[in-house]
């Protein structure tokens, strides 16, 4: 289980992602998505991710049903590793991205039952997966800190390597090894002191536990 990758998503602060790299998370999200608490500026992700250059973690650009003229550009000027994408796009979509730019896409899948899976199938050009809790309409895309039913995991057989994201905390992190063993987990508010601001602590304390069970 401990061979997983962590992603934390949701980055905001260069003593966060600085902390990240010391503790050796494999991936850190930037988030465009206006209405998050974790909506990071165009500035901001700059700085971020000319830090991160040349160290051992890889920046993925998240992104909801964003304009996709718009996001060439920022793929264009940021040079993100990953696009991670949250909302409704389609694999015509993912082409149209792919088509211009040498970068892997990592789509959500909002889970809530066994069928939710199956919509994999519409996305073969997407690289990896992302399964993450499925949002009531009131509710964020992403990062609710709301688990969905992991026990649905349980024989799943996806060929692509997959993410599992949604609630994942100190608590819960070594319970997932009970269900699946993914390609990795994604974690963001499992390490927040409050909404959007993450905790350097909680980001160590996360990966001491890890794999500790």
């Amino acid at each position: 289980m401990n061979n997983s990758k962590i992603k934390i998503c949701g980055i905001k602060k260069i003593e966060t992602l600085k902390c990240c790299i010391q503790n050796n998370i494999n991936y850190y999200g930037l988030i465009f998505y206006k209405k998050s608490p974790r909506f990071v500026s165009y500035e901001n992700a700059l700085d971020l991710i000319n830090y991160s250059k040349n160290k051992n973690i890889s920046s993925v650009g998240v992104f909801v049903n964003e304009n996709i003229e718009y996001l060439n550009k920022i793929i264009k000027k940021l040079n993100f590793n990953f696009v991670q994408l949250h909302g409704k796009e389609n694999n015509e979509y993912i082409n149209k991205i792919k088509k211009n730019h040498n970068i892997k896409i990592i789509k959500v899948i909002s889970v809530s039952t066994l069928e939710d899976f199956k919509k994999i199938i519409e996305y073969p050009n997407s690289d990896l997966f992302l399964f993450d809790y499925k949002p009531n309409k009131k509710e964020l895309p992403g990062g609710n800190a709301k688990t969905f039913n992991w026990s649905l995991l349980r024989g799943i057989k996806i060929e692509k390597p997959w993410f599992l994201s949604g609630g994942i905390n100190i608590n819960n992190i070594n319970d997932i090894k009970n269900y699946a063993i993914p390609y990795g987990i994604d974690v963001s508010s499992g390490v927040e002191e409050k909404l959007g601001i993450k905790n350097n602590k909680k980001i160590v304390s996360l990966i001491n536990a890890y794999g500790s069970k």
